[in-house]
């Protein structure tokens, strides 16, 4: 795939580049280099999309949404931050208005148990994720509030700093570490603390997800691989 995209192996290829280099080659009309950085961004926009939107499927969409609007606007990239940092925003962004609008229409609904999400069919990695011990700790995560949520998993599971967080949400970062105190404190009393070493897997992006959601939005952008 490396070599697909930036030709020949070696320092010049796009895998030695820098996001920034990237994205300035991607604006000069190399399209098809987008991919490297949907590639190289996918586990933590993924990670930051469902921590919020609490749904594999949904993560998916909002993480498409997220590439084609950042794609659009692209040019618009000032690399005043990291480009990681303004792409996982945006994602955070369209998750929250996705709860946000999920929200609305639930309170227009005269039937309570139509208001929730559907149970999506379980996938073959979700079977998988489940014989492991992983499972046990994102059941812990899924019942923290939704603030303490965010911040836990940006900040322990993807290992952003507090200032990146707090760019990504739009808190103070002051907030970031109250948030993210607490959250451990909630998760101690649910889980043994025996099984934080298991952090770094949780919500684990696999390649199929990886190759899947890559190809969406190659599609909707009319980008040829």
């Amino acid at each position: 795939m490396a070599e697909e995209l930036g030709g020949a192996a070696g320092s010049s290829g796009p895998a030695a580049e820098s996001d920034e280099k990237i994205v300035a080659r991607v604006c000069a009309g190399e399209s098809a280099l987008f991919e490297v950085l949907m590639r190289r961004n996918n586990q933590r926009v993924y990670r930051a999309a469902r921590s919020i939107v609490k749904d594999d499927n949904e993560a998916e969409d909002v993480m498409q949404d997220a590439y084609v609007r950042a794609y659009e606007h692209l040019h618009e990239f000032e690399a005043r931050a990291r480009f990681s940092t303004w792409l996982t925003r945006i994602a955070v962004h369209e998750a929250l208005a996705r709860v946000r609008r999920r929200n609305r229409l639930a309170s227009f609904d005269a039937q309570p148990e139509e208001s929730m999400p559907a149970t999506p069919a379980s996938s073959p990695e979700q079977q998988t994720s489940d014989l492991e011990m992983r499972t046990v700790l994102e059941s812990a995560v899924e019942k923290l509030p939704d603030e303490f949520r965010a911040v836990f998993v940006l900040r322990a599971v993807e290992g952003m700093s507090g200032a990146e967080t707090a760019e990504c949400l739009g808190i103070p970062e002051d907030t970031v570490k109250t948030r993210l105190h607490r959250a451990r404190g909630r998760l101690r009393e649910m889980v043994l603390e025996s099984i934080e070493p298991a952090v770094p897997a949780l919500y684990e992006f696999h390649l199929s997800r990886c190759d899947r959601v890559v190809a969406a939005v190659l599609r909707k952008l009319g980008i040829q691989r």
